[in-house]
């Protein structure tokens, strides 16, 4: 089936640098997009074809109805629109304009589970974002957090870590403890600064309106009208992930990430994440969000990474189970054996 669609105003930033936008298009929904003098031809079945015209319908909606869309935040949301049929363009930019941190951007998913993500955050109390680095689990926590606030959804937002170090020994740091603890959550304050000015970081923090602290400091507070997040959650003891959980007060959030590839506990089979994940997996009012290697937003070279560390992993486990049945054989007829010689022995 082929289909002509007229040219209209600035279509051509929905075509993207070098076309990108298009060829995605054509790649993930198996049609072929032409440009005529005065038209784009389509060419593919009448499902994909529809599909390629709703975008181009939704891309002149938002354009005459004032919104604006950056390249990069076009491309993330095609992204999402190929991989799952019941989202549309409009559906997207529409709820990223209602998640708008601050004016200075939207919060727009780069994929799938991104958007599933998000949706559950609005949705439920509480969240967990399992996955691995890159994902985007903590700054769209981050993102959402701000959104809420800025939007007096929540009075104030706390963000909390553990204060474990990544295979190494920092040893005595000096200065106050604020001074102590902050270059464990200076990954929250680089989320903070890129999604707000610095004068409005500094400002809420000055106020507690925005907290930063280590885990430690949770216990014994009931945290209300509050967005509540804990990063690197797989860093926490299983006293501590209870702790923190029970912590949640009224009209409030809580968001836990972490990746249980990376923990740094002495006893990793402690990690309270882990624990969490089990105990409360199908707890009403709770939801669990995994990201995969596919959902890295980072560099290309960090997703191919990613996998060879996986499928590393995944090599070292079987041969490490091949060599625990392979020692269990052997102690299985290792009896049989002597018992064998034994009565050998005997006959002679």
């Amino acid at each position: 089936m082929k289909k002509n669609i007229e040219l209209r105003p600035n279509v051509e930033t929905l075509f993207g640098t070098r076309d990108e936008n298009l060829h995605l298009l054509e790649d993930a929904l198996n049609v072929t997009i032409e440009l005529k003098s005065s038209a784009v031809q389509i060419d593919g079945t009448a499902e994909d074809v529809a599909r390629v015209e709703q975008v181009f319908d939704d891309f002149e909606y938002l354009r005459t109805h004032g919104h604006s869309v950056f390249n990069g935040e076009l491309t993330s949301m095609l992204r999402v629109l190929v991989s799952d049929p019941s989202v549309t363009l409009r559906q997207l930019a529409e709820a990223g304009k209602q998640r708008a941190v601050g004016g200075r951007r939207q919060v727009q998913p780069k994929s799938i589970n991104q958007r599933l993500y998000l949706e559950a955050i609005e949705q439920s109390d509480m969240v967990f974002g399992i996955g691995p680095a890159g994902t985007g689990k903590t700054y769209l926590a981050v993102a959402m957090a701000v959104s809420a606030l800025l939007a007096k959804k929540v009075q104030r937002i706390i963000l909390a870590r553990p204060a474990v170090e990544a295979g190494e020994r920092l040893g005595f740091l000096p200065g106050t403890l604020q001074e102590k603890v902050d270059p464990y959550l200076r990954p929250l304050y680089d989320a903070l600064y890129d999604l707000l000015d610095p004068e409005k970081v500094d400002r809420f923090l000055e106020k507690n309106v925005i907290e930063i602290a280590p885990i430690a400091f949770m216990r014994g507070r009931t945290l209300n009208d509050s967005f509540v997040i804990l990063d690197e959650a797989q860093n926490t003891t299983c006293e501590q992930m209870k702790m923190f959980v029970t912590r949640l007060g009224f009209n409030s959030k809580a968001v836990i990430t972490g990746d249980i590839t990376q923990i740094d506990l002495p006893n990793p089979s402690r990690s309270g994440l882990i624990e969490a994940m089990n105990v409360l997996k199908g707890v009403e009012g709770i939801r669990i969000q995994t990201f995969h290697e596919t959902d890295v937003v980072r560099h290309q070279l960090v997703q191919r990474i990613v996998h060879a560390y996986e499928e590393y992993r995944e090599r070292d486990d079987r041969q490490l189970s091949l060599h625990l049945e392979h020692a269990e054989n052997q102690a299985a007829a290792a009896p049989a054996g002597e018992a064998k010689s034994k009565a050998t022995a005997v006959q002679q």
